[in-house]
């Protein structure tokens, strides 16, 4: 008898091992779905009034022949990104699945937009989610069927999400968007970075009976959809180098690390495609001391498809370049720690004050707390953007401001300016066959970065949680959901610790300061496009210009000119331009402020959506534009004279402001004509470009990490925005909008290029 009762339990042992295996791989989850679109366009007066209210603002500011200015997002995420799956979890405080049916009923009943792109993380789109995203991305633009103004244009992409340890290996995230939907212009698969996908596989939390356990245990439905989301991924194979990529099979993962290889890979499939830096300051992820001139040098940057710059997003502002550095190199290359300045304290020296105090509470002496103090900033800084992990047991608090710009508008989380879009400008690599000087030449643009499939959330000021990423206090989460976005909690220790990379066993959001970072999400901006017609090819005509801007969320109008270019038949060249001159240049900039915003939603939305979908998608929320305009405030001009010769200092080359004029606050906008008398004194290559600002008003985290004060004026205290989920954080800024830049050379054959010639309406 006990023979029998033994195998029962054996048996039922083996099978309970299978069922929670099976469970643990995902066998009772759910494959996440695209969604079904809406089926239905913007009401063509709607779209009508929003294109003659624009063209009666640029009449009232005198511009001529002004081209249809479009409003629209280039980068957006839906559940199919791994991240944004994660922050969909209910046990994290999120709103379940927001797939890519929802960003296109969003983008045309919620905000509104003219053009918008999908850009989910190719590192976690399965070939299955790939090519339900392209299907998705043609039956939003089906919509609008034969229409040669179709209400909005749905632009297919992806993001190349590469992270890198070190300064060295690490170049950021990429957006990448495609022109075309037909068969043979689209990728068999996105492009992603290997390393990151390897994190993401490896650092798969299910598959395991333990795992089975767990989830049976919870019997939540989301948390058994992300196993199989996890399960979909775990089994493709990285697709082999060395073959054409259209002969690679249709099931495999095409990862590259570098940004020469992502370009050869484009360049291989032959598909008209733009590549959009983005995150380029954003320290969350960016290690300390990462510096942007090396992208400069030779295959790393492609100047024909790589044209415009992410210079904000909802994960802040990229725009100001600041002379401070977050940790400096020896002669060794061995990582140091700086002194404070003013308007910046290094992570890495608030590492060493919090240990000194806890050695001075402790006990101990002056001498033996300051050498604790010397080890600690040491290991910090040696730990790269892991430095908060090195002093056991702190709480955010304690952290204050560090790591963050001070004396910046928004700035992104932990701040690195040599990411920054004015150091970008700047540079200049002379490693070329004549010596000539190679620069970037960018546009800039902005757009949401939003992972709740929500294209161009800035419209209004309110829904911090779903319009921004931040979150409710990740201590108040579930703990198992805990453990995975914050590391374990430690005990307070009087010493710092080493961190080992390559010995940790935390992974993802656990390696991160998901706390702090949550003071830092924005609603997110707007790419502003100058377009002939309204319609996907003329979109992108404006895109390969540059004559493109970006705003903060608001729908400011801008225009920058140059208005005495030579040889252009008194054309000025616009934004995004470039000419060769040898006399003074020109320039004019006008601006209208954004509509006032009217509580709630448009009819049109509220009946095509009804009450369920608009609050599910919208959040009850809508671009809804009253008739009264906000008022431009005031007008700056960046002037930049990129590097001349190797080494060249750039701060001096950098002046923002240039140039401030004052507006006089008529809602019929602002504007400003200038010259430059110094051009031709310096003979320089110059770089000019417009930022134009709204009156104050409340944004959602725009005090960022708010500091309260002792009388001295130092930072005694951080106030975190987080705990409560219903609070919005606001704080005053200032709506802004920046144009792309003109690029004035002092020519050494002078040839002026003003492509906008061909696009003249």
């Amino acid at each position: 008898m006990s023979r029998q009762i033994l195998l029962v339990v054996v048996v039922l042992v083996i099978v309970l091992g299978f069922w929670f295996r099976y469970v643990g791989q995902g066998g009772l989850g759910r494959h996440e779905s695209p969604g079904t679109i809406t089926s239905q366009t913007r009401p063509a007066e709607a779209v009508s009034k929003a294109r003659q209210s624009i063209a009666s603002a640029a009449g009232e500011r005198l511009v001529s022949r002004p081209k249809q200015i479009l409003f629209g997002d280039l980068h957006v995420h839906t559940t199919f990104s791994f991240d944004a799956f994660m922050l969909s979890l209910p046990l994290q405080g999120g709103e379940g699945t927001h797939p890519p049916a929802d960003a296109c009923d969003f983008a045309r009943f919620c905000s509104a937009l003219d053009f918008w792109s999908i850009n989910d993380h190719a590192e976690s789109l399965s070939p299955r989610h790939w090519s339900e995203t392209v299907d998705t991305i043609r039956a939003c633009n089906e919509v609008s069927g034969a229409s040669s103004e179709p209400d909005t244009v749905a632009f297919l992409g992806w993001e190349w999400t590469q992270v890198g340890t070190t300064p060295a290996n690490h170049y950021g995230h990429k957006n990448i968007v495609l022109r075309d939907l037909e068969e043979g212009a689209v990728p068999t698969r996105p492009i992603g970075s290997r390393a990151t996908r390897d994190r993401m596989v490896v650092g798969n939390p299910f598959g395991s009976i333990a795992s089975g356990l767990f989830l049976h245990a919870t019997a939540d439905e989301r948390l058994h959809s992300l196993s199989t989301f996890f399960a979909e991924r775990q089994a493709i194979d990285v697709c082999p180098l060395g073959i054409p990529v259209r002969d690679l099979p249709s099931d495999c993962a095409e990862m590259v690390d570098t940004p020469d290889l992502l370009f050869d890979k484009l360049d291989d499939w032959d598909v008209e495609s733009i590549v959009i830096p983005h995150g380029t300051t954003w320290g969350f992820y960016t290690p300390p001391g990462s510096d942007w001139a090396k992208q400069l040098a030779g295959p790393l940057h492609d100047d024909d498809r790589q044209t415009l710059f992410e210079i904000y997003s909802g994960h802040g502002n990229s725009d100001e370049f600041r002379s401070y550095t977050s940790i400096r190199f020896d002669a060794e290359g061995n990582a140091r720690c700086p002194e404070p300045t003013d308007n910046y304290l290094p992570t890495c020296w608030r590492a060493g004050e919090i240990i000194r105090d806890r050695c001075l509470v402790a006990g101990h002496g002056d001498d033996e707390c300051e050498k604790r103090a010397l080890n600690a900033r040491r290991n910090a800084a040696e730990a790269g953007v892991q430095a908060h992990l090195t002093v056991p047991g702190t709480d955010a608090h304690e952290w204050l401001d560090a790591g963050q710009c001070r004396d910046c508008a928004e700035p992104a989380f932990n701040y690195r300016p040599l990411g920054s879009a004015q150091y970008v400008t700047a540079l200049s690599n002379f490693d070329t066959p004549d010596g000539s000087p190679r620069r970037f030449r960018f546009g800039f643009m902005a757009s949401s970065d939003n992972h709740f499939a929500r294209p161009g959330t800035g419209y209004k000021e309110l829904n911090r949680p779903g319009y921004t990423e931040s979150r409710a206090d990740v201590n108040d989460l579930d703990a198992s959901m805990r453990a995975v976005v914050m590391p374990p909690r430690r005990e307070a220790m009087a010493e710092s610790i080493v961190w080992e990379h390559d010995q940790t066993e935390l992974s993802g959001f656990a390696l991160m300061e998901m706390e702090r970072q949550s003071s830092f999400f924005l609603t997110g901006g707007l790419v502003a496009a100058h377009a002939v017609e309204r319609n996907r090819r003329a979109i992108w005509d404006s895109f390969q210009r540059r004559e493109v801007y970006g705003t903060s969320g608001p729908r400011i109008l801008l225009w920058f000119d140059l208005l005495n270019p030579p040889g252009t038949r008194g054309h000025p060249i616009p934004m995004g331009g470039e000419v060769a001159m040898n006399t003074s240049p020109i320039f004019r900039v006008r601006a209208v402020g954004s509509f006032e915003q009217a509580p709630g939603c448009p009819d049109y939305a509220t009946n095509t959506l009804g009450p369920d979908r608009l609050e599910r998608i919208c959040k009850g929320e809508c671009y809804h534009p009253s008739a009264e305009r906000r008022v431009i405030t005031r007008i700056e001009i960046i002037r930049i004279r990129p590097q001349n010769a190797p080494g060249e200092p750039l701060a001096p080359l950098i002046e923002d402001p240039w140039r401030t004029f004052e507006c006089d606050g008529d809602p019929a906008g602002c504007s400003a004509t200038f010259d430059d008398p110094d051009y031709a004194r310096f003979g320089r290559d110059t770089v000019y470009y417009a930022r134009v600002l709204e009156a104050p008003a409340p944004g959602v985290n725009a005090g960022g990490i708010r500091c309260e004060r002792n009388a001295e004026g130092d930072c005694v205290d951080a106030v975190l925005c987080g705990v409560d989920a219903t609070d919005d954080c606001l704080a005053e800024h200032e709506p802004r909008a920046w144009s792309s830049p003109i690029f004035v050379d002092w020519p050494g054959v002078a040839i002026t290029r003003n492509p906008s010639l061909d696009a003249m309406p």
